[in-house]
């Protein structure tokens, strides 16, 4: 199974259009989500296009292929406008033979990361609008970034999962 995540849209429409374009331009089968769906929380800047009625919109056309983790800004209301679930804190996925834990992020702590984390795990996050792909001792930790409000430079990025492999992509 190929797995397209991305991270932290914050209601921006024409980046919710750009990343369904891009899962299927990747012929991923699942577009995971890693919070942050509709809204830009406080610390935030209004993304380009702010548009959390067409992000609905958008995303629920791809109900049936969407997973997701709820992040910091999404609430039980977001549930009720949303045909899938957003509501997991977390998720376990396997790809070919490496263990993926998914989050939005703002739980993990990098600096000491949960014991249920083992060699060669794979850490996927959300939260901080950073793209990067580092290794935290034995767990690599892959974050997408935010392409609606990205921070610190960061190129708006994806990540594609297959068979074990994952990697960070610009978009």
């Amino acid at each position: 199974m190929k797995i397209m995540a991305a991270s932290d849209i914050h209601g921006s429409a024409g980046w919710a259009e750009r990343i369904v374009e891009t899962y299927k331009s990747e012929g991923a089968d699942k577009l995971l989500l890693l919070g942050d769906i509709l809204y830009h929380g406080p610390r935030n800047d209004l993304p380009e296009d702010y548009a959390p009625k067409k992000v609905i919109e958008i995303l629920n056309r791809e109900k049936d292929n969407i997973i997701a983790v709820r992040g910091n800004c999404d609430a039980e209301v977001d549930q009720m406008v949303l045909e899938f679930p957003i509501l997991a804190e977390s998720m376990w996925l396997t790809s070919g033979d490496k263990r993926i834990y998914a989050t939005h992020g703002h739980h993990i702590d990098p600096t000491n990361l949960p014991t249920f984390l083992g060699k060669g795990d794979i850490l996927l996050r959300g939260h901080t609008h950073v793209a990067e792909d580092i290794m935290l001792g034995s767990v690599r930790s892959i974050n997408p970034g935010s392409p609606a409000i990205p921070k610190d430079g960061s190129p708006p990025s994806y990540v594609i999962i297959e068979d074990g492999v994952a990697e960070l992509k610009r978009f």
